[in-house]
């Protein structure tokens, strides 16, 4: 684990190389800073400005520390408007620069004085909406600031703000930033019934493009298993909770429909719905409300948009999850859109990572379908993608995956894909990425290549080595 210091540490070695060795306030930074990282020091959330030195080498106030001394001034001398707009502006302005300016501001009590400021100013929305943005720049990246009392008062604020659809956006966003890499944050607010609060907001606003981005967003991020310090996390039971309670999967569809001319919009309910169907009957669900005709017909009409193609293969790889729907894609002429998609984007990375991975789902355990996605030349536009992006891991992964389950139960397509350098490609993805070694040598194998294949247990008895 990487070691920390303080700003003041920091500022005091700065001080020294100015005032010891005459050194420009850029010089003394730069030598403090190789010092600090030669003894394994992270600097992340060190502040290095050389304007906050003086010529005699004093650090002068950070700006964010100035504004935030202002404000909590304002707040107690009950200053008028525009002071306390400046300083929040100026805290804002100065979070948005970087992460240690942040933590700079995080350690001098930033946190509980911006909340007093929304207590201060529930009834003043201009000066509100700029506590919330100053709020929203703070915890970016430091979840670990809210408390339990700050839970609860958000959830109290959207409760008294549902009518205004601007600081809706702005408090779904707040509790979206501190759920972020938090899974105590997480399983906080879905006990205070965040689920069902957002169910309702995305029911209530859904002509507000802004906020069902925004909820949308934050329904997502309630599944994520992003936070490093729990071992197991409740990604995925808050993805169960979130379409049988929310409904969420027949309130999304029901949006794809209403937004269908939004691609924006589209995009972020298809990411969410990705997220959603982690298990088979959600799969099942979506196809039987005729969400699968929708989302093919929207990718055959939006082909151009690479954001949303994205998206659209992602959701289609989630879905054929369910061999019934996976059926049903080879069906509708899925198959075909996804081969198109891959070929006209075949230079974004993204696009062909989550191509390869859908026809992977496609092609696995159904001859059937390797038959179509050959008859189709999708196994050329796979082996195109591991051509033009083999520095890419996942496109190389993926690939590998998508040759191994095309070739698995049909031989007979092996001398095509041989014929094509499927060999020569997979073994590219192997010596530049160690993590495509296990899906490498299985596509090698079906394909009937030679392959090192090491026996890791024997099932002989011997002595265990330390």
């Amino acid at each position: 684990m990487s070691k920390k210091i303080s700003q003041q540490t920091f500022d005091d070695v700065v001080k020294e190389n100015i005032e010891e060795f005459d050194m420009t306030p850029e010089e003394a930074i730069e030598d403090a800073a190789k010092q600090f990282e030669s003894q394994g020091v992270d600097l992340s959330t060190i502040v290095q400005e050389p304007r906050s030195y003086a010529g005699d080498g004093e650090a002068t106030e950070h700006l964010v520390l100035t504004a935030l001394r202002d404000l909590k001034l304002s707040i107690e001398t009950a200053s008028d408007q525009e002071k306390v707009l400046t300083c929040l502006k100026d805290i804002k302005s100065e979070c948005d620069v970087d992460l240690s300016r942040r933590c700079l501001a995080g350690s001098n009590e930033a946190y509980p004085l911006l909340m007093k400021s929304l207590e201060n100013f529930k009834t003043n929305p201009i000066c509100f909406r700029e506590t919330l943005l100053a709020l929203c720049s703070l915890m970016d990246g430091q979840p670990d600031l809210l408390n339990d009392s700050g839970s609860s008062c958000l959830i109290d604020l959207i409760e008294e703000k549902k009518s205004d659809c601007d600081l809706l956006e702005l408090l779904v966003r707040l509790i979206r930033l501190t759920c972020m890499k938090h899974e105590t944050n997480r399983q906080s607010f879905v006990k205070k019934n965040i689920i069902t609060i957002l169910s309702e907001l995305l029911q209530h606003n859904k002509k507000s493009p802004k906020v069902v981005k925004e909820v949308c967003s934050a329904f997502r991020v309630l599944t994520y298993d992003d936070d490093i310090r729990v071992p197991f996390g409740k990604a995925h039971e808050h993805a169960k909770m979130i379409v049988t309670e929310g409904d969420a999967l027949k309130n999304i569809l029901e949006l794809c429909e209403e937004y269908s001319h939004d691609i924006h919009v589209l995009a972020e309910l298809f990411s969410t719905m990705s997220c959603l169907v982690v298990r088979n009957e959600f799969c099942q669900a979506v196809m039987e409300m005729k969400g699968l005709e929708f989302i093919l017909k929207c990718l055959d009409l939006n082909m151009h948009s690479k954001g949303l193609v994205h998206q659209i293969l992602g959701l289609l790889k989630a879905l054929e999850g369910n061999d019934e729907v996976k059926v049903a894609v080879v069906k509708n002429n899925g198959v075909e859109l996804i081969v198109a998609a891959m070929a006209k984007h075949q230079a974004n990375p993204l696009i062909c990572k989550t191509g390869c991975s859908a026809l992977a789902t496609v092609a696995l355990r159904n001859p059937a379908h390797c038959k179509r996605i050959f008859e189709n030349y999708g196994h050329q536009v796979v082996l195109q993608a591991m051509q033009i992006h083999k520095t890419d891991k996942a496109v190389q992964q993926q690939g590998c995956m998508a040759v191994r389950n095309m070739v698995a139960r049909c031989q007979e397509f092996c001398p095509a894909l041989l014929e094509l350098g499927a060999e020569s490609l997979i073994n590219d993805a192997r010596r530049a990425h160690k993590e495509c070694e296990d899906d490498a040598k299985a596509a090698l194998r079906d394909l009937g290549c030679q392959v090192e294949l090491k026996e890791l247990w024997t099932g002989q008895r011997g002595e265990l080595t330390g």
